[in-house]
């Protein structure tokens, strides 16, 4: 019989600064999803990704269902992300900013394969949140050196 996870608080991050970027960068290392769970909402200037999030520090190996929501969007570039492969999988790497005017500039989700997601934001209005329970992973992500 499976071992039940420990319960933890689901996490919960407002990133407004570069400072705080570190921080959901680190929480997002390793993320896996579809390219369908990307939705950039043009008119509301909101894009919002729907991630499995390895929950890295978890005694066992875990993941679970998070939601990041970038406000003050401009603009969205994609790179080697094609619209049209909604149920191909990618892995996030990490997430950078480029300063621009200040307080804008670019937020870069990079993806294994040299893939990447290159949003224009007015400002750093981010938001990550856990919105599942965590369920086993089957391993650790492995980065070859």
């Amino acid at each position: 019989m499976a071992k039940p996870l420990a319960k933890t608080a689901p996490l919960k991050l407002l990133a407004e600064d570069a400072e705080d970027l570190e921080v959901v960068a680190a929480a997002l290392q390793d993320a896996v999803l579809k390219i369908g769970d990307i939705a950039w909402e043009a008119k509301a200037r909101r894009l919002t990704i729907t991630v499995n999030r390895y929950r890295w520090g978890a005694r066992e190996p875990e993941r679970v269902r998070s939601a990041v929501q970038l406000g003050s969007v401009l603009g969205v570039q994609a790179r080697r992300l094609r619209r049209g492969a909604s149920e191909a999988v990618v892995q996030l790497l990490t997430l950078a900013f480029e300063p621009g005017e200040a307080p804008g500039g670019r937020l870069v989700f990079r993806f294994a394969g040299d893939a990447d997601l290159a949003v224009e934001v007015e400002c750093i209005d981010l938001v990550l949140a856990d919105i599942s329970e965590p369920w086993a992973a089957k391993s650790e992500p492995r980065h070859e050196d």
